[in-house]
């Protein structure tokens, strides 16, 4: 995952803005802020989005529901996604091309946790690890974050 930061959390402001460039196979995980509101907005690709508290937090996110019945959905370029504080939210790039999004967060150094993050899962850093990571960024983890193994390195799996 690349990420290109637009306003970086060292200008001394409360918000923090990048492009994130997510492989083909890559979901962030579920997780949940207990700070900052997030806004995603899609400029290339596709990506599936989910922003809402679920019923249950069994199986994979893709599939969980709202009390309103609100789903997953499928987001293309143009569309974007707002993520109050608290409120349980993921993505991932389903298809086979890179997606590329915008990303603006009222938190500060977000864009350090994502290139941490990245780095980690891609490193074949355990379950602890990531929760650990997360924790120090003030991230609760619902799902573990699932980042496709690089071409030329398919031997790994």
């Amino acid at each position: 995952m690349d990420i290109a930061a637009m306003i970086p959390s060292d200008l001394g402001v409360e918000i923090a803005a990048f492009v994130v460039t997510v492989p083909p196979g890559f979901d962030v995980g579920a997780h949940v802020h207990a700070e900052g509101m997030e806004l995603f907005y899609i400029i290339e690709g596709t990506l599936d989005l989910f922003a809402f508290t679920p019923v249950t937090f069994q199986g994979p996110w893709a599939s969980w529901r709202s009390p309103t019945e609100a789903t997953a959905v499928q987001a293309h370029a143009g569309d974007f996604m707002f993520v109050p504080p608290g409120c349980p939210h993921a993505f991932a790039n389903p298809g086979p091309e890179p997606a590329r999004m915008f990303f603006l967060t009222s938190t500060p150094g977000h864009e350090s946790y994502f290139s941490e993050l990245a780095q980690a899962v891609t490193s074949g850093a355990d379950q602890d690890a990531i929760i650990r990571i997360r924790a120090r960024y003030g991230i609760e983890q619902l799902t573990m974050p699932r980042i496709p193994k690089s071409k030329g390195h398919e031997d790994d799996e």
